[in-house]
């Protein structure tokens, strides 16, 4: 997969074993102009959490210049416009202060699969590699309420769907920084409802996201 050639973030300082709430965190939200091989990130959204509190004040959201214009569903979905984008930075320039806000933390994600998608253009790497350091929140979810594969689909696994079901305030879907402060809130409802451990290890996290 070709990548922007730009290094990758470094690996998180948390071991397997260590309890979550030594770990570093950084929820992770990309808005895009579409899913398929030559789409790209218009916008990200990043929330950090240390010793299991997010810090809402060292949060980023950034715009993105594409290299063409988003479609108008995209700008539907998103309410970003051409012009929104038109004085923020492309990728490649955005790519190293973006790369700054993952460096040593596990990263979370809802439906952690795009996210991944788009960091391995961004940075190249394996799916293996980012699979190792990315927390999707939705297999959290769906581990919390056992659900089995019948169920999920007519449970629902939005984001906005099961930040509602838990109580989790939602302010403007389709927001990077707001869908990434929504899966932060979620990560911390979900991780102590965890079935068969009261205080799960970094190791146990990855192990039910994989």
């Amino acid at each position: 997969m070709r990548s922007l050639g730009r290094r990758r973030p470094r690996a998180p300082r948390a071991r397997g074993t260590d309890p979550w709430r030594r770990a570093a965190y950084v929820s992770l939200d990309f808005e895009t102009t579409g899913l398929g091989k030559d789409d790209h990130v218009i916008s990200y959204g990043v929330v950090p959490i240390d010793r299991g509190r997010i810090w809402l004040g060292d949060s980023r959201h950034e715009l993105i210049r594409p290299p063409k214009a988003p479609s108008p569903r995209s700008q539907t979905v998103h309410l970003l416009r051409p012009a929104d984008l038109a004085e923020a930075a492309p990728m490649a320039v955005a790519a190293a202060p973006f790369r700054a806000e993952l460096d040593a933390r596990l990263i979370l994600a809802w439906f952690a699969q795009v996210e991944i998608s788009f960091l391995r253009r961004i940075y190249g790497g394996s799916e293996r590699w980012w699979r190792r350091r990315v927390i999707d929140v939705r297999d959290l979810a769906i581990a919390v309420d056992e659900a089995p594969a019948n169920a999920r689909a007519e449970r629902g696994y939005g984001l906005t769907q099961t930040a509602e079901r838990y109580g989790v305030p939602v302010a403007a879907p389709h927001d990077a920084l707001d869908d990434a402060l929504v899966t932060a809130q979620l990560f911390l409802v979900l991780v102590g409802k965890l079935p068969a451990t009261a205080d799960p290890t970094v190791a146990d996290l990855l192990r039910l996201s994989s």
